[in-house]
């Protein structure tokens, strides 16, 4: 699907092989059924656009777990249902049982019977996971505390839409890497063949199996790996320069301290975008602490004498080189791809 077609059939859906398939994490599909997915969602956000998209989804239904809070999966779950004929039912840590009085494998069971496809956004991988084994429906992983597969389609896309050379891509990820969004930028680079750097200080690294992991999908990809403390061995010439909140909402203030030092020399501001080369693009999943019009932010910025946003100034987030919102609408695109592809 390198060229968008003017219509898009669900023969040619199902010739990509993913129907029924659970979307768990990225190192479960090979670089050309994630490249499949992002060339969907390329398709379905052109035809969009023409006022001429297909709904492969017309009455079906999507149970959606939503243990921790989310803005961007959400509705990006909700508007991609809604767009393909389909409808959404929410359930969170109040109107569901799901570990706590119903295992996560029970919990399948009974919402597979009812509806097509689960959405889980919470913890632990393993409930995920688990909700997969038990499950007779394909089962989605919206974030846990290890993955973040639905951002990396959304990232991959918006690069794609922006860089010099699709076909390899060069990016740096800068700040807590041992996280979810650092081992997913890690292992879908590897996978890709991109150029991947991952700067942090190294009690934040990504954990030594997930980078040994990385490696080995580096050298079947030809991906290039970096992981260094310093910016020098990753900023430079990379096109992408990433990053991501250093503290999460309920997390407790007393891990903030050390946190915020280990991490404030890896702030993304003007000179580090310099450093990364004029044309370079900043990401961020969202939501970021640039300013003090958060609680959260203005918290970080009092306490720890911040002066000009936490993890992201002001003055790159406000610039021309920021594309977060080019990812934040790209969330709602790669997760149809996702429903398409494995219920159509």
């Amino acid at each position: 699907m390198s060229t968008v077609p003017h219509e898009l059939t669900r023969d040619d859906v199902r010739a990509l092989g993913l129907t029924g398939r659970d979307f768990l994490r990225e190192l479960d599909f090979t670089q050309e059924e994630l490249a499949s997915l992002i060339d969907l969602a390329i398709t379905l956000k052109s035809l969009r656009a023409h006022k001429n998209e297909p709904q492969f989804l017309s009455g079906m239904n999507l149970a959606a777990i939503f243990e921790k809070t989310s803005t961007r999966t959400r509705i990006s779950f909700d508007v991609a249902m809604k767009n393909q004929g389909g409808s959404t039912s929410f359930l969170d840590a109040s109107s569901s049982q799901i570990g706590h009085k119903e295992s996560p494998a029970d919990t399948a069971r009974v919402l597979s019977r009812i509806f097509d496809a689960i959405e889980y956004r919470g913890s632990e991988q393993k409930i995920v996971t688990e909700l997969a084994e038990y499950s007779d429906v394909p089962v989605y992983n919206g974030l846990t505390d290890e993955w973040h597969p639905t951002q990396m389609l959304a990232d991959f896309l918006t690069m794609r839409e922006h860089a010099r050379d699709s076909d390899r891509l060069t990016y740096c990820y800068l700040g807590d890497a041992r996280s979810n969004m650092g081992n997913s930028l890690l292992i879908m680079g590897a996978i890709m063949g991109s150029d991947v750097r991952i700067i942090a200080p190294e009690p934040l690294w990504p954990d030594k199996d997930v980078i040994a992991v990385a490696n080995q999908a580096a050298a079947r990809s030809g991906a290039t790996i970096t992981v260094s403390d310093n910016p020098q061995d990753g900023v430079p010439g990379a096109e992408f320069i990433h990053t991501d909140v250093w503290v999460s909402m309920g997390e407790a203030k007393e891990r903030w301290a050390e946190r915020i030092e280990l991490l404030r020399p890896y702030q993304v501001n003007q000179d580090l975008m310099s450093m990364a080369g004029e044309d370079s693009k900043f990401m961020h999943c969202l939501p970021a602490y640039h300013d003090t019009r958060t609680q959260v932010g203005a918290d970080i910025a009092r306490d720890f004498n911040f002066t000009d946003g936490v993890e992201v100034t002001s003055g790159v987030f406000d610039s021309k080189a920021n594309i977060a919102f080019d990812q934040a609408e790209n969330r709602m695109h790669t997760i149809k791809a996702i429903l398409v592809a494995t219920l159509a």
